[in-house]
């Protein structure tokens, strides 16, 4: 007899583990600097544009596509090519996006090892001890260095494993419903210290300006499509897993909806943050990254009004939303794992997190390469096989059904050749513009 896979208790919990997944650091260091660099307005409106258009095919499709298949990406994508007669091929492709999530999972390792070193910092006063932004560069620079943060790597790697050890309710779930409240409330609140902070007027006239030359800009559309894109997570790995927990009852057309809306809103409360905090000092926004975060926002916190306890706030906010993404990260490997050599939920985590920290501890110092291939290559990659193998392959008659599972009335007609004929191009193009670019996630 099967055993019966694990499952979301609640539709709330899917939502926030998938938010979860979509929050993390693009929202905070890359979004904010997009806004400012092209035109405030002039990015936003592009960039809703786009996660509207994401949120509603790819989004929608990698979570259908994981609940037909009720397992990750290898068997996903084995059950679509065995219907052309070739599983084998598919099991194949389907390595692709797991592997991929493995080592995205490993070098965001790296990242959230210096994320906890910041946020314990700013309760040990070390993170704002330095008294010059360069000291601060040199604060980080001797912290992500080959060996240079070994043991806050091991200890987020273990409170990672630890959640996910307790399984998709009890675990991903549970802590996903804790983590992201608080995410969002914690922001709500710098938030609103910011806006009476003098000075931070001029940084929301930044922020919702339309230059109308930025707008006209072709590179102002194109990073509004990498940001989209890659903040809503399609890449054939975290979101089909999570699909892959629901019930036929879960209506996903309106559980995307809602994950697309969170996630443009965390990346909107990190930008009403950080740009009128830097308007403040007036300082422009034009550094993105890890930078930013470890470097630029430190000092301007420092010579902020109660930037200390400013300082705590704001890298526990981020450590809450660094963690639900490295949960969803591990996530498709572990299943795998699981599913494939038989494993029970803890040897699968154990192993999986013996193998992350080995190599996130040997790529430390070349992190920043290792994920710029991750983000130009295999991220795209592995969005646009998911949807060949759901759109293309699978077919309307299957598409149409899967949607419409858990609904009253049938999701749009136009659902399925929006998606085939233009989401699955637009991954395509995804990869193409970040090789030629250099990324643009």
């Amino acid at each position: 007899m099967k055993k019966q896979r694990e499952s979301f208790k609640s539709q709330w919990g899917f939502i926030l583990a998938c938010i979860g997944s979509s929050v993390g650091m693009g929202n905070i260091w890359m979004f904010s600097t997009r806004v400012s660099l092209y035109g405030g307005g002039a990015f936003l409106i592009p960039y809703i544009i786009f996660v509207i258009l994401i949120g509603s095919t790819g989004v929608i499709g990698e979570m259908c596509f994981g609940r037909a298949a009720r397992s990750g990406p290898i068997d996903a994508f084995g059950m679509a090519m065995e219907r052309k007669g070739s599983r084998k091929s598919g099991e194949l492709l389907g390595m692709i996006p797991v592997l991929g999530s493995m080592a995205m999972a490993i070098g965001y390792t790296v990242v959230m090892g210096w994320i906890l070193k910041y946020t314990v910092g700013t309760l040990t006063g070390a993170t704002l001890a330095p008294e010059s932004v360069d000291e601060f560069g040199v604060q980080f620079g001797s912290m992500a260095s080959a060996f240079g943060n070994n043991i806050w790597q091991v200890v987020v790697l273990i409170l990672c494993m630890g959640i996910l050890m307790f399984g998709v309710a009890t675990g991903i779930e549970k802590a996903n419903k804790i983590m992201m409240p608080i995410f969002f409330a914690l922001f709500v609140g710098l938030g609103v210290y910011v806006l009476f902070q003098q000075g931070a007027s001029d940084g929301y006239r930044y922020i919702f300006r339309v230059d109308k030359s930025a707008l006209a800009n072709p590179k102002t559309w194109i990073f509004a499509l990498g940001q989209a894109f890659f903040s809503l997570s399609v890449a054939g790995n975290g979101t089909l897993i999570y699909g892959s927990y629901l019930s036929d009852e879960e209506n996903i057309p309106a559980s995307a909806g809602r994950v697309a809306f969170f996630d443009t809103l965390a990346a909107m409360l990190a930008a009403l943050v950080i740009i009128p905090a830097m308007a403040t000092t007036g300082a422009k926004l034009n550094q993105g990254g890890p930078g930013l975060l470890f470097i630029y926002l430190p000092n301007l916190m420092k010579s902020m009004p109660g930037g200390h306890v400013i300082a705590i706030l704001f890298f526990v906010a981020v450590l809450l939303a660094g963690m639900t993404s490295l949960i969803n990260l591990y996530e498709a490997p572990i299943a795998t794992v699981q599913e494939k050599l038989k494993l029970g939920r803890v040897p699968a985590c154990t192993l999986t997190g013996i193998v992350g920290i080995v190599i996130s501890l040997l790529i430390q110092g070349i992190v920043s390469d290792w994920m710029d291939v991750l983000s130009i290559y295999i991220c795209p990659l592995g969005a646009g096989l998911a949807g060949i193998m759901f759109f293309w392959v699978c077919g309307k008659k299957y598409v149409e059904e899967q949607v419409n599972k858990g609904r009253e009335k049938a999701f749009t007609k136009w659902f399925y050749p929006v998606c085939k004929y233009l989401y699955v191009p637009i991954c395509i193009l995804v990869l193409i513009l970040g090789i030629a670019l250099g990324g643009i996630g």
